[in-house]
Formats: C-alpha cells, sequence, structure tokens
C-alpha cells in the first residue's frame, strides 16, 4: 500500500535547531487567484468491435463521477482552488470514473490523488486542515453548563448570599 508516510513532525519541537531552521525556510507566501470548477469535459475514446475495427464512441462519465465532481464545487476546500488545482482533480476525475467503471487496479491512484486534496477526515488531519464548525463547537462544549463541566470537585454546589 503506496502513500506518503506519517506527517512531518512540528519544527518547534525539533531535536536540533538546524532541523527547525531548514523547515521554515522552505515556507512561502503567494497570492492566489481561485477559478470557478469547469464542467467534466466531453471527449471521445477508441473502441474496437468485434471486427476489429477502430471506431470513435463518446466518453460516458458514470453518475458516482458526476456526483463526486459535483460535491468537491460544493465542499469548502475547493473555494481557494485554482486552475492547476483544478486540472489535478480533473485528471483525479478519470482516475475515479475508471475505478467505478470496473478497473480495480485504479483505486489505490485514486485514494493518493484524492488525499492531497483532503478528501477524508484523516487526510485533513495530516493537511492540518480544520472546518470552522469544529471551532464552534469545541468553544460551545468548553462554556456549556452541562456533563463534565459540573464533574470537577465542586460540581453541583451553588453559590449562596
Amino acid at each position: 500500500m503506496a502513500g506518503r508516510g506519517p506527517a512531518p513532525g512540528d519544527a518547534e519541537k525539533a531535536s536540533r535547531p538546524s532541523n527547525r531552521k531548514k523547515r521554515q525556510a522552505g515556507t512561502r507566501i503567494i497570492q492566489i487567484n481561485p477559478t470557478e470548477q469547469p464542467a467534466l469535459p466531453t471527449f471521445y475514446v477508441d473502441v474496437t468491435d468485434d471486427d476489429g475495427n477502430v471506431k470513435k464512441k463518446k466518453f460516458v462519465w458514470p453518475a458516482a463521477t458526476k456526483r463526486w465532481w459535483a460535491m468537491w464545487a460544493e465542499s469548502p476546500l475547493s473555494r481557494d482552488f485554482t486552475d492547476n488545482d483544478w486540472s489535478e482533480l480533473l485528471d483525479t476525475a478519470l482516475v475515479h470514473a475508471r475505478h467505478w467503471s470496473g478497473d480495480s487496479k485504479a483505486a489505490a491512484e485514486l485514494r493518493i490523488r484524492a488525499a492531497k486534496f483532503g478528501a477524508t477526515p484523516e487526510d485533513r488531519a495530516r493537511l492540518k486542515i480544520v472546518f470552522a464548525q469544529a471551532d464552534v463547537a469545541d468553544e460551545r462544549r468548553r462554556s456549556s453548563k452541562s456533563g463534565a463541566d459540573r464533574r470537577g470537585p465542586y460540581g453541583g454546589l451553588k453559590a449562596v448570599d
């Protein structure tokens, strides 16, 4: 099973100061120009008939790939995608289509490509992506007066005059 391996450790906790400097020196901040998601393209593939004749046939996107592509359009992860990002995701859509058309060999490539875009919770954790709702829910939990908040050594006590 191929993959990228574990995420790198925190640069601030590096055992050697030289490692810390090397990791921080590679960061580059650039301004982006997000673009809209393109439509899945129409194209033709060569198909050989029983007589050995090669004909052009319109490629039909699997329904699962169409739903997957629409899901990416709605995902908050894609709000900052550039033309390059959409191009890479379009290549991934072709792998997705192969997978959903019965090519089981495409599954590993699909997993690796989708992981680069943060497709699963594990991928987002590795990429250090957190959805804002998680922060809001965490804040609500900390400020609530239920459950664990009352179980401390003084849980259930009330201030009186």
